[in-house]
């Protein structure tokens, strides 16, 4: 019954991604950021992930509130393996903004190596951005595990 109501939902999904229709230059940099957020991670980069992020940053994890620390502790420095390599595929479904403010909706797939071993990870994630001294910024990030 979830594999239904997991595929129903991507199918609705995959049909309001192509509804968008052409994107604002302003839409193309709030989805570039989330982009080079997720690239930041792949490349344990902390210091070009905090370009991208609000100082108050919040993320809603696998049921848990992490801040900034928490995500550069979790996903760049705990993140040792030396054959470590991560590539997002985000498919975004909308982008809206309202004057300072955006939010942008995708589904993300990682597909992470690390220690020998290959997983993929899904999730569909909302985020909201604030307008920074011109720059779009991650404020919040929401992500709901789909397995």
């Amino acid at each position: 019954m979830k594999k239904i109501i997991i595929l129903l939902i991507a199918t609705v999904l995959t049909r309001q991604l192509y509804a968008q229709g052409q994107l604002t230059r302003n839409q193309q940099a709030v989805q570039q950021a989330v982009l080079k957020l997720f690239n930041a991670l792949s490349n344990r980069d902390s210091v070009n992930l905090k370009l991208f992020c609000a100082d108050d940053i919040t993320l809603y994890e696998y049921g848990q509130i992490w801040n900034l620390d928490t995500l550069i502790n979790k996903a760049i420095r705990l993140n040792t393996a030396s054959d470590f390599k991560r590539i997002n595929t985000i498919d975004f479904i909308n982008t809206t903004i309202s004057k300072k403010a955006a939010w942008t909706t995708y589904l993300n797939q990682a597909d992470i190596n690390r220690d020998g071993k290959q997983t993929t990870v899904k999730w569909i994630e909302t985020v909201v951005l604030v307008k920074q001294q011109k720059r779009w910024k991650i404020k919040v990030l929401h992500s709901t595990l789909i397995k």
